[in-house]
């Protein structure tokens, strides 16, 4: 770690690079508490992609978002968040997202203070380097973040006492927002007298770590029929096409929402759920820090670093021999996932719906 101190009458402005998938934006909810702990007077910006308002928008440890969608080797998008981030003469830039152009922009912006991992070949950008946590280190992502924090703190107190801290993941939705979803699911055919569990049978950048269709719409019957459940299918436009798969499998009806909330929507609709069951993908993470209770089902990847970070969430995984394997697509059978039967999911959904949790230790 580069030594020198940072004295806190420094820093006015400060600039944090997010994360660009909505997990890894989740996990870095304490990261950007633990920051506002240590930097309580600072105004506190974060920069990230649009989609990012609709988790951060009842956020109370950050002040404004930043908003920088680039698309594919925009040259021009970099050059306009360059000058936007000079223009707002930022004191200090906190580098969450691991890649060269976070680096880049926070040089180039001449910022005074930047502080990240040494990744991608930016060690020279950076006024203050932490090392990376030891190779084969298996702790949560969530302290992967923590740990720019901690030592942003050593640099600024002397000494941190965020190893010690709890981490507190917990979004905050706004009453307004929950009554918006409520409106929505009305309109939509829900009655509010029976429980809502919402499912996500999708994911955006995995085929593999999709359950396959069928199942999910095999527990989806069960769950209107034995629990008497509202079924809510969420989801981005790119899985509009599995959610309908599981809608025409079903012999029930649910209710179809994806492909057709943002974000900001979505997470006011899983806050009001009594159970989320969904594959390893962002809604996972979004329940979780919603305090929902949640089912997670995982086959080609690894729980132990990017579970959901709540003893509220639940992993389901029964491992063949070959996974973890991190493959996008299946090049055999599936069989990560298809061991997995909806029986097994829809009885721990029940107990989960009838407030029989277990809850997990992180």
């Amino acid at each position: 770690m580069t030594s020198r101190r940072i004295e806190p009458g420094q820093i006015k402005r400060v600039v944090v690079r997010g994360t660009n998938w909505v997990g890894d934006a989740v996990m870095t909810v304490p990261a950007l508490r633990e920051l506002r702990r240590v930097l309580p007077d600072a105004r506190i910006t974060l920069s990230t992609r649009s989609w990012a308002e609709g988790l951060f928008t009842d956020a109370e440890f950050i002040d404004d978002l930043l908003i920088y969608d680039r698309p594919p080797r925009s040259i021009r998008a970099v050059v306009r968040q360059t000058r936007e981030w000079h223009k707002r003469g930022f004191d200090l830039a906190l580098l969450l997202q691991n890649a060269f152009e976070a680096a880049l922009l926070a040089s180039a912006s001449r910022v005074r203070f930047r502080v990240g991992y040494p990744t991608d070949g930016r060690r020279a950008l950076l006024t203050h380097v932490v090392p990376l946590p030891t190779p084969g280190n298996q702790r949560h992502e969530v302290f992967y973040y923590l740990n720019l924090v901690a030592e942003l703190e050593r640099l600024i107190c002397g000494a941190s006492d965020i190893p010690a801290r709890q981490p507190h993941i917990a979004l905050a939705v706004s009453d307004v927002r929950r009554d918006h979803a409520r409106e929505l699911l009305s309109t939509r055919g829900l009655d509010s007298s029976r429980p809502i569990a919402v499912l996500c049978p999708g994911s955006t950048n995995s085929r593999a770590k999709r359950w396959p269709s069928e199942y999910y719409a095999a527990l989806a019957d069960r769950l209107v029929t034995d629990e008497e459940a509202n079924v809510v299918l969420i989801g981005s436009p790119d899985e509009i096409d599995v959610s309908r798969e599981v809608a025409m499998r079903m012999n029930q009806r649910p209710i179809i929402l994806t492909g057709e909330t943002d974000l900001r929507a979505a997470v006011g609709v899983i806050s009001l759920a009594d159970v989320v069951i969904t594959n390893d993908t962002g809604p996972a993470h979004i329940a979780a820090a919603l305090d929902r209770p949640t089912l997670v089902i995982f086959g080609p990847t690894d729980p132990t670093t990017t579970r959901p970070f709540s003893a509220r969430a639940e992993v389901v995984r029964r491992p063949p021999d070959c996974a973890p394997c991190m493959l996008r697509d299946c090049p055999i059978d599936h069989r990560c996932m298809t061991v997995i039967s909806p029986d097994e999911i829809f009885s721990r959904a029940s107990a989960m719906i009838g407030g029989r949790v277990v809850e997990v230790s992180l």
